[in-house]
């Protein structure tokens, strides 16, 4: 019989709400080539979605890990919320790090196994292989050393290009062995809203971080810092869709888009309140934080029923 209590933990451990940010702009890819081309290969679309989700499962498997005593720490000083602090499965001693450590390198062998099948049995172009391997040593890597970009001061630029350009991209290409400029203008606002997810995210855990010598941009720089950082990010997100409407995506993304618009505009509000550091209300800030990055890609995937070429 299955052990409940273990299921649910590795469910918490792979933080499968989260996997939503990756997999829905690699739906807006495989759904721009369809808009554009009119056909669909549903196999290689299924399998290049199963090698993402390794590859994300991997990263967040390999956080919980690695990032185990800022975890302990975020617990000990009750800075944890629901978007940070990692899950607590293996700081509580739930789940032996051993077995955590080795189904990351399982799940990652397999996206890499898929992405050989792809390469070799299903010809979908030269460059699948490198596209996929900038993947792995990006998210891989995030946590894991000797790279462990999540300390290095840019690791948050880096989430912003594999939740962002690279998915998109990614999908687009497997279909039809090209890579168009569209792809880029749609992906910037959502790469900025995945950044500033990730900054947000890393108010909760400032002071664990910085204890355990984790410096990431916000420890690097601060939370005052931070904070402005994060509004001008909003600001360059809601700049780039307009710019993206300029570069030939449909103006009636704005119909879609308006809500998470007005959500941003909230979010950078509250920030210059300085309400992100108060622990119940950052909270609620990074959730709906959240929701402005899913809303962006949904909106394009909406807007795509107008995009003629």
């Amino acid at each position: 019989m299955i052990n409940t209590n273990k299921f649910v933990a590795w469910l918490k451990l792979s933080r499968v709400p989260f996997l939503s940010v990756g997999i829905l702009p690699f739906i807006l890819g495989a759904l721009l080539y369809k808009k554009i081309y009119g056909d669909f290969n549903i196999l290689i679309f299924l399998l290049s979605c199963a090698a993402v989700l390794f590859i994300m499962l991997s990263t967040y498997l390999n956080g919980e890990y690695y990032d185990i005593k800022e975890d302990i720490l975020s617990g000990k000083l009750n800075k944890r919320n629901k978007f940070s602090g990692g899950s607590g499965i293996r700081a509580m001693g739930i789940i032996s790090g051993k077995y955590i450590k080795i189904v990351s390198y399982i799940s990652i062998t397999f996206a890499i196994c898929i992405g050989l099948l792809l390469q070799f049995y299903f010809k979908t172009g030269i460059w699948t292989i490198p596209l996929g391997v900038s993947g792995i040593i990006f998210g891989f890597f995030y946590s894991n050393p000797p790279l462990r970009w999540v300390k290095r001061g840019y690791g948050e630029i880096l989430i912003g290009y594999c939740y962002g350009w690279l998915p998109i991209a990614v999908s687009f290409y497997l279909q039809s062995g090209l890579l168009i400029s569209i792809i880029s203008w749609i992906s910037i606002p959502i790469g900025l809203s995945i950044i500033n997810v990730i900054l947000l995210n890393e108010f909760p855990d400032y002071e664990p971080d910085k204890i355990a010598g984790k410096t990431n941009i916000l420890v690097r720089i601060g939370k005052k810092k931070g904070g402005r950082l994060f509004v001008y990010i909003s600001i360059l997100q809601q700049i780039f869709v307009i710019i993206s409407i300029i570069k030939g995506f449909p103006e009636e993304i704005l119909f879609f888009y308006t809500p998470f618009f007005f959500i941003s505009i909230f979010l950078i509000i509250m920030v210059l309140k300085n309400k992100n550091y108060n622990k119940k209300q950052l909270e609620f800030i990074c959730g709906l934080n959240i929701i402005v990055n899913l809303g962006t890609t949904f909106s394009y995937i909406l807007g795509l029923h107008y995009l003629t070429f």
